[in-house]
């Protein structure tokens, strides 16, 4: 298979990358490396750089559906996007020309080069808005009523997506992520607060708890994030799939756990609770596992102990 991956220097990109390559598959990966990094792709361009092809461009520009065109995937993967809901906020504008200007040349290339399917990363924290507690874990059957530009975004992409399939035949996946997490997270985003626990437990600084730290997210590691994408290039046609683990954990147990893992006995900090944070958050991946045969395996003790184990030989 040819594949081509858009944020393919990212953290959930890359690894990707890592799992196509390693299965023999071809990827050009499309990253204007404003949050990726090279780095994250080293050991790829090592091992199999004669089957990986780095295009360093931004999904918005024009030259993209020509790049596409002259790669011909057959299966693109399309994770690039502005990722912060509070820059969705505070420059709505911005957010739609990156996630659905940028995703419509990623469609209008696809269409162009022939492939067969996009598999998109929709987000499960956002499109679903704010569920009362008594639809947690939430099913993709609930409407869909996002709270944040990024969100709507998102779901504008979903409705593309079915408007290219019925107009041009292109087919398509769109997961619907919960909150990701793995080795190559940035630890200095707004959403990576798993990178930032291990980032500050290793170096010896507080870790800032927003709130009382009882709201809850649905972490889901990047391996098992991985081959959902890799099983949904041949299935899943046409659905918008949850991808997370069906359990919630609240932070104050992402830091304990964490905290045991270092051999930190300091308590966390707490501060005041940010303004339109959801209290709480998690996804049913029942559908993904009837359509992708694909069911989360890493657990938090040990995707967390891997994330924890990857910082400590950045810093040695």
């Amino acid at each position: 298979m040819k594949a081509l991956i858009t944020g393919g220097a990212g953290f959930i990109g890359s690894t990707l990358a890592d799992r196509l390559l390693a299965e023999g598959h071809a990827v050009d990966v499309v990253d204007n490396l404003s949050t990726g990094s090279l780095a994250n792709l080293a050991g790829s361009r090592r091992d199999h750089g004669h089957r990986l092809t780095f295009h360093q461009l931004d999904v918005r520009s024009p030259d993209l559906p020509e790049v596409m065109g002259r790669r011909r995937p057959e299966v693109v993967y399309h994770l690039a996007a502005q990722a912060d809901v509070r820059v969705s906020v505070a420059d709505p504008v911005f957010d739609a020309e990156v996630n659905v200007v940028g995703s419509l040349r990623v469609l209008e290339g696809a269409r162009g080069a022939g492939a067969r399917k996009v598999v998109f990363a929709s987000s499960g924290g956002t499109i679903y808005g704010d569920p009362a507690p008594a639809r947690l874990p939430v099913k993709e059957s609930h409407p869909q009523q996002p709270l944040s530009p990024y969100g709507v975004a998102k779901k504008a992409v979903g409705d593309y997506l079915h408007a290219y399939r019925e107009l041009h035949n292109l087919e398509f996946t769109a997961l619907a992520l919960a909150n990701v997490y793995g080795p190559r997270q940035d630890p200095h985003g707004e959403a990576g607060v798993v990178a930032i626990f291990a980032g500050r437990l290793l170096s010896g600084q507080p870790c800032t708890v927003y709130g009382d730290g009882s709201q809850t997210r649905d972490f889901v590691y990047v391996d098992d994030v991985v081959d959902a994408f890799a099983r949904a290039a041949g299935r899943g046609g046409g659905l918008l799939l949850n991808v997370g683990t069906g359990e919630e954990t609240s932070v104050n147990r992402l830091y304990a756990t964490m905290a045991e893992k270092t051999g930190v006995a300091r308590p966390a900090v707490f501060a005041p609770a940010r303004p339109g944070e959801l209290a709480r958050s998690c996804l049913d991946p029942g559908r993904a596992g009837i359509h992708l045969g694909w069911k989360p395996w890493t657990s938090l003790a040990d995707g967390t102990g891997a994330v924890i184990e990857w910082f400590r030989q950045r810093r040695a």
